[in-house]
Formats: structure tokens, sequence, C-alpha cells
């Protein structure tokens, strides 16, 4: 009984190291560039991000298609942007020649943007 209690533990330990391995290695992605307060890097501080004003982050220089922007982000529009910001950018404002200083990133699997969007609540 006591070998079942440690075999199950170790894997749990395991799992639960696998499992923040795999968060970690989907918001270092994000972290090259930017800082999951409200402090700027290379790009906006992500900190409070789920609900601000797309473009609008105070200190940051945005282009001018997304300094125009007229959407708040919620989970739709992270995920769109996280998977192509190129098409996003365009999808969001209308305009097929709008431009984001982000270049995409290609994180389209659900489960990846499921951590970070976790990561940033």
């Amino acid at each position: 009984m006591k070998k079942v209690l440690m075999i199950t533990a170790a894997a749990a330990f395991a799992m639960g190291a696998l499992s923040a391995s795999a968060y970690a290695g989907t918001e270092a992605k994000c972290k090259a560039c930017h800082n999951f307060t409200a402090e700027n890097k290379v790009g906006p501080g992500l900190g409070g991000v789920i609900g601000r004003a797309a473009g609008k982050h105070e200190g940051f220089k945005y282009s001018e298609d997304l300094a125009g922007a007229t959407w708040n982000w919620d989970e739709d529009h992270l995920r769109k942007w996280m998977c192509n910001s190129k098409e996003a950018i365009a999808e969001f404002t209308g305009n097929a020649h709008a431009k984001t200083k982000m270049p995409p990133q290609k994180v389209c699997d659900a489960a990846k943007q499921d951590e970070v969007l976790a990561a940033l609540k």
C-alpha cells in the first residue's frame, strides 16, 4: 500500500512538473517581448490587458493602425492575435493593409492559448 501511495505521489508530481513546464514555455514566448505586468518592454505590458482598449496602453507607442483601434481586448480577440497578429489587425480594423509592430507568433493551439490567457487573468 505504501508503495502504491509513493508511486501515485510521484506520478502526480511529475504531471504537475510537466504541466508547469509547458505553461512556462508558452508564457516564455510572450515574455520575450512583454511583461505580464503593466510595465512595457519591446511590447506593451500585458497586466490587465483583458478588457483594456486595444492600442491604448499608457507609455507604449503603437502602430498607427493599432493606436486607432476601436475594440477592447477579450479572449476572442487575444486568441486571434496570438495566432496571427498580421491577419488579426486586418480583420479587426477592416483594413487589409493595416499593420502592427508585433510579428505573427503562431500560437494557434487552443490549449497553449488557454495557458497564456490563464496567466493574463
